[in-house]
């Protein structure tokens, strides 16, 4: 048999120990029956004599060298330990060769072989032995041996079942004697990635009332903040808070930045405040993510602050911290100060990027102020920068909207020049431009141009066509449209009709006359409004040949009002039926709920025509139609007997005319025939028509006196006055012909479907009547 042993001064030296005996010789009870020579290295004997055995395998912490008992020493129980461990690795024969072991093992004799074994699979075998032993005791530097063990070969699987141990071994008391394992597995986990299992073993940590130290709760800050988890992140902060535990310098390199980039600026703000009590040096970090944070959210008084505080402490801003700024001010529009820091950036050595020349230029030609935005614009393009399409749109805009025509197309011819492609916006803010300062060659140039870039030109032109008319460049607007039929470009009706209405009004017959076709032709629909409104204009018409054109264009909407006009002029043979019968057939067929406003704009201009013409009969048809189809509701209104009234304010000339005498024909049939007298009768005039409405019944001697707005008279009094021969004539048959009693000029707008403009100046004669 051959012992093997490390020697107390730990030189390696094997003692040997060789029994030799009789085959027929055996070992009986406790002592040896035959000589045991114990010899060295060399072979050399150092002892003989009888073996006795006092020693009591596993029981027992020493051997007998001779007589004497030698305690068995920490390495060779060490070397022993491994050297089973490395043989057997695991399982039933491993736990069998180590219950053979003739020494007592201890804690120490485990945690060195855990340290001197790299297999950690042979490393967790051997605890697991341990555990089951009666001398087994939970031993801190033990288990954070077996967990760098576990950590070094990445078994966290391992590492998470010996935490289980742990925690069953620590029981209600041990906890913080296992104060450092503890830490040391949630800081592996936490590494590892592992997060959500190293949250776990805090929870449980936090629960066996065990230390959590700093290093720690980094750590699970750190895996929370890298994993996107904030909340999870200010979670453990909080804790960390509550436990009384202090924050180091990499807590608040961890914390700050990240309250900041999360938005929680005065969370970050005060942690930043209590760094510097604590006589912690802030980072470049720390002043970065608070500068850029406070930036972003408009906070910016407090980022120049903390920008200044970083430069008192010596630390240079990067590149990267002033684009940030300047972005924060650009963007909250204080340009002054993102111009200074602009400045400070080149003078630190920074050369600003192609990002930040953009904003500056861009930044600053939409806020109006041009000379900076082309002087910075300028010093881009000697750095080596391309302008964008967008820099030189922002510029280009700007200068068309402040009508600079010249810097305009300098940078447009710039731009096209570089290669680059002008976009929509800038196309319509150039031609916008031209077109406002009448340049229509130039503006044709650069729409053909914009065509030959692929773009659809169709609405541009026709925006350029409606600056033309809406300045009141009919010659222009003309000679432009005739530019877009040349080009083969297209407009709409809407500005067909707009063009019609500007020719009419300007008194462009011949020229209005093909636009109506056109609009007619591409399937437009002529209303009752432009029909009425081209009726206006004939009624103000003096000019016999321009009458001619009128009549020409009235014919050439196609609209049913114009069968109705032409019919209402001829004969009851020609009809086949009475004006009234006519005129009541002609309202019916109106859409009342689309058309109320136009129809009561054509009561108005026809009444008026009528007037002129002579044709009262016909006019009191038309107003009792009118009147009847509700189109002016609240014009007359009987109160009992108390008053009588009619309000022609919203009325033409001629309606206005019609509707009195219309009306009080009715009050005169009432008052004789049915007996009924009310106190008194008003009309309702308003300033405009009173005059003229107080001239045609002074005619006839009425009663009516005249105030602001109002011709009133006592119902009495208008009595008598129906029962005078001549006034009954007057009202039957139709109004007297007297100049200066009637209409002025008739040029009068109407209510409801058109602003209402009204002539203030004195009734002038009215033409004699005349005929079609």
């Amino acid at each position: 048999m051959i012992l093997f042993y490390r020697n107390l001064n730990h030189t390696r030296n094997l003692v040997q120990i060789y029994h030799r005996t009789n085959p027929r010789y055996y070992c009986c009870g406790k002592e040896w029956t035959e000589d045991v020579e114990y010899l060295d290295e060399s072979g050399s004997i150092i002892y003989s004599g009888k073996g006795i055995r006092s020693v009591e395998p596993g029981l027992d912490d020493h051997v007998m060298v001779g007589a004497f008992k030698k305690p068995i020493l920490n390495a060779s129980a060490v070397a022993k330990l491994v050297e089973i461990v490395k043989r057997w690795r695991w399982g039933p024969d491993m736990d069998t060769q180590l219950d053979k072991l003739q020494f007592i093992p201890n804690m120490t004799h485990i945690m060195q072989a855990l340290k001197v074994m790299q297999d950690s699979d042979a490393s967790l075998s051997l605890f697991r032995w341990a555990k089951r032993q009666p001398w087994y005791n939970p031993n801190d530097a033990c288990y954070i041996t077996l967990f760098d063990k576990l950590n070094q070969s990445r078994d966290f699987d391992g590492i998470q079942s010996v935490f289980e141990d742990m925690v069953l071994d620590s029981g209600e008391n041990g906890a913080a004697s296992l104060f450092k394992a503890y830490n040391r597995v949630i800081q592996y986990l936490a590494k590892a990635e592992k997060f959500e299992v190293a949250f776990c073993c805090f929870k449980k940590i936090q629960e066996s009332g065990c230390i959590v130290d700093t290093g720690t709760y980094n750590s699970l800050i750190t895996v929370f903040l890298n994993n996107g988890l904030l909340y999870k992140a200010f979670e453990i902060y909080e804790n960390m808070e509550k436990a009384g535990c202090s924050l180091d310098a990499s807590s608040y390199e961890l914390m700050i930045p990240s309250l900041a980039k999360s938005g929680r600026l005065d969370a970050a703000f005060k942690l930043f405040q209590q760094m510097k009590v604590n006589n912690y040096r802030p980072g470049f970090g720390i002043f970065a993510s608070l500068v850029d944070s406070m930036g972003k959210a408009g906070r910016l008084d407090t980022s120049l602050k903390v920008y200044t505080e970083m430069q008192g402490f010596g630390l240079r801003p990067s590149a990267t911290l002033f684009v940030s700024l300047i972005e924060s001010f650009v963007k909250a529009g204080r340009l002054e100060t993102a111009l200074r820091l602009w400045d400070e950036m080149k003078k630190s050595g920074f050369r600003p990027n192609y990002g930040l020349y953009t904003m500056i230029v861009e930044s600053h030609a939409k806020s109006g102020k041009l000379d900076v935005a082309m002087s910075v614009f300028s010093d881009m393009e000697k750095a080596g920068f391309l302008p964008t399409p967008s820099t030189y749109s922002s510029l280009l805009e700007m200068h068309a909207a402040a009508g600079h025509v010249d810097a305009a197309m300098k940078l447009y011819n710039s731009m096209t020049n570089a290669g680059l492609r002008p976009g929509l916006s800038t196309y319509t803010s150039l031609l916008t431009l031209l077109a406002k300062k009448k340049l229509l060659d130039v503006s044709a140039k650069i729409l053909l141009e914009m065509k030959a870039m692929g773009y659809s030109v169709d609405v541009n032109a026709s925006d350029v066509l409606m600056v033309y008319i809406k300045d009141g460049s009919v010659d222009l607007a003309l000679r432009w449209l005739r530019f877009m039929g040349s080009s083969a470009i297209r407009t709409n009706n809407f500005i067909i009709r707009q063009l019609f209405e500007s020719c009419m009004k300007n008194g462009l017959y011949e020229s209005a006359k093909p636009l109506l076709a056109t609009y007619v032709n591409s399937a437009a629909k002529v209303d009752l409004i432009l029909y009425t409104s081209i009726l206006a204009h004939l009624v103000r018409c003096q000019d016999e040949n321009n009458e001619r054109h009128l009549m020409s264009i009235l014919s050439a909407t196609r609209h049913k009002a114009h069968t109705f006009m032409c019919g209402l002029f001829t004969g009851p043979e020609q009809r086949k039926q009475p004006v009234l019968t006519f005129v009541r057939e002609f309202f019916q067929g109106i859409d009342y709920e689309l058309e109320e406003g136009a129809s009561r704009y054509f009561v108005n201009v026809l009444l008026n025509y009528l007037v002129l013409m002579g044709q009262i009969n016909r006019a009191r048809c038309v107003w009792k139609v009118a009147y009847e189809n509700k189109l002016f509701p609240k014009a007359i209104v009987f109160d009992q007997h108390i008053a009588w009234s009619l309000d022609v304010r919203n009325l033409s000339v001629g309606a206005a005319l019609i509707a009195v005498v219309h009306t009080l024909h009715r009050f005169r049939k009432r008052m004789l025939y049915y007996g009924v007298v009310p106190r008194r009768i008003k009309l309702v005039t308003g300033p405009t028509l009173k005059i003229v409405v107080a001239q045609m019944l002074s005619s006839v001697e009425s009663p009516f006196e005249v105030s602001k707005v109002v011709l009133r008279a006592p119902g009495d009094a208008v009595l008598d006055w129906f029962k005078k021969p001549i006034v009954q004539q007057f009202l039957l048959n139709e109004i007297p012909s007297r100049a200066d009693v009637l209409m002025h000029k008739l040029n009068i707008l109407f209510p409801t479907s058109a602003p209402e403009i009204r002539s203030l100046s004195p009734p002038k004669p009215l033409v004699a009547g005349k005929a079609i």
